[in-house]
């Protein structure tokens, strides 16, 4: 089969313009001194710009059969096409659509004590990934929370009601059952070894504004992102491939077609994407899932029972150290697992099962991706001397009940509930583990009269600390109290 671009036959095209070109490209390959790497690459395009057109087969009529593409196997390859990669990982890619009912009241009679509360439909929508054959869905926890209906649609516009198996606030991530399912679906496999690095290939599939399933690529630009706001014990990868609404809880996806993360949020002035998003890793979204089937209702996570700060350059160098890195502990709680294991004052954490530790944040998720009971390698710096310890965690001791204490019967303050404070529930709460106290847990009575609210923390009382709800019981008329809340302390006498 023989063409003509704009009049000129494929023969005449070779005769006019091949040997010209070729001139020109060597020209530029000599004069520009070129690295072997690029005159690799520079050598490939002229080939290509240069190559006799009748060779091609798409001039006998002959074209590429559809889906013939592989894997591409070398970076090079990559950059020519993620189609084979997208179109194993696309299918287990799920839009969800969560649905709740809401009470409102029209602010202006509301004003004046006036109004009926309406009921309100709120929709939200977001994305997710199947894990299991069987429907076992994953996506971020604020796509589904509080709702009362969830339905999933499929890539192949199947849809399917959902129930949650497990919704893990700390994390954001929740695990789905897809009800009234037959046959299997097709799913990702959860890659959480961690093998990642700054500079990989990366997709993100989701369904950003609704359009429906679109994928965006990036690289990973940095791995165990801690100090982002998002949660005080999160590790995430971060990655500039376009995040948007919609894609929360659809799946990060390296070349191999795995998910090595559960994307939940980015940074951003405007609400769209500008090249910083963050996924939660795999490790922790094989800890939920993990948890959600093997029956529990909730994720128990292990603890140190270590608290320190992060060695900055001033400390490195009163340490001797070349340069600022680890977590150097400033408490341990008494008999825990940090103190049985051995670790001291003064140590500085540098790393758990190998993975390097540089904050309070990545430690806690490094310990957290871990079920208690396990034992967990800690390397320490001691004196100049690397150190590795092995501690058994074990999950924050005491009642994480928010719903426990006593209620004060008698007294100004008679229907308050207070209780005292164990790292389990200090956590639950969303505190410091190593906080001492008692804290607010319900305010009925005479008590609701004055300005207690619950997760207030009672501090002192006439100027004595605190430490026990019984101390509570003895607070009279013209006591002064001393109580935090969010971070501030403030002091008022009980009328």
């Amino acid at each position: 089969m023989r063409i003509r671009v704009r009049g000129l036959d494929p023969a005449e095209m070779e005769d006019r313009y091949a040997v010209p070109l070729l001139s020109f490209c060597l020209t530029i390959m000599i004069r520009d001194r070129m690295k072997a790497s690029t005159l690799v690459i520079a050598s490939a395009l002229v080939m290509a710009a240069c190559g006799n057109a009748n060779d091609t087969r798409a001039q006998e009529g002959v074209f590429a059969e559809p889906n013939s593409r592989v894997v591409p196997g070398d970076a090079m390859a990559m950059k020519s096409s993620f189609a084979p990669v997208v179109r194993e990982a696309a299918p287990a890619v799920v839009n969800i659509s969560a649905r709740s009912v809401q009470t409102v009241r029209d602010p202006f009679f509301q004003m004046f004590g006036g109004g009926v509360p309406q009921q309100r439909v709120a929709e939200s929508a977001g994305s997710g990934v199947i894990v299991r054959s069987d429907g076992v869905v994953v996506t971020n926890n604020h796509v589904i929370e509080g709702a009362q209906a969830i339905r999933v649609v499929l890539n192949d516009r199947r849809e399917f009601p959902a129930r949650v198996i497990l919704a893990d606030e700390r994390s954001d991530i929740a695990v789905l059952q897809l009800e009234n399912v037959t046959g299997a679906l097709p799913v990702l496999a959860i890659d959480d070894q961690e093998q990642q690095q700054v500079g990989d290939l990366v997709l993100a599939i989701g369904n950003p504004f609704g359009v429906g399933q679109t994928v965006t690529n990036g690289i990973i630009s940095a791995l165990n992102r801690t100090e982002t706001g998002i949660s005080d014990s999160g590790s995430f990868i971060q990655t500039d491939a376009a995040i948007n609404p919609g894609n929360s809880g659809g799946p990060l996806v390296d070349m191999d077609g795995d998910v090595i993360g559960i994307n939940t949020a980015i940074f951003s002035r405007s609400g769209s994407s500008a090249g910083v998003g963050f996924a939660v890793p795999a490790s922790m979204v094989r800890r939920v899932v993990d948890s959600a089937l093997g029956g529990a209702s909730s994720v128990v996570r292990p603890w140190l029972g270590v608290r320190g700060d992060s060695v900055s350059a001033d400390i490195a160098r009163s340490l001797g150290l070349d340069r600022p890195q680890g977590l150097i502990v400033t408490e341990l709680y008494a008999g825990g697992p940090g103190a049985r294991a051995g670790i001291q004052d003064g140590d500085v954490i540098t790393a758990v099962e190998g993975q390097e530790v540089n904050d309070q944040g990545g430690l806690n998720f490094r310990i957290g991706t871990h079920r208690p009971g396990d034992t967990v390698a800690i390397s320490l710096l001691r004196d100049g001397r690397v150190v590795t310890v092995d501690a058994r965690v074990q999950p924050l001791p005491g009642d994480a009940d928010t719903d426990q204490g006593s209620i004060l019967t008698q007294g100004p303050l008679a229907g308050l509930r207070v209780a005292t404070i164990t790292p389990a529930l200090a956590d639950r709460l969303g505190g410091d583990p190593f906080t001492r106290g008692v804290i607010v847990t319900g305010v009925t009575g005479k008590a609701a009269g004055y300005s207690l609210r619950p997760g207030d923390l009672i501090r002192a009382i006439n100027g004595r600390p605190v430490t026990s709800a019984d101390a509570v019981q003895g607070v009279t008329r013209r006591s002064e109290l001393t109580i935090e809340r969010g971070g501030r302390r403030m002091t008022g006498v009980v009328g």
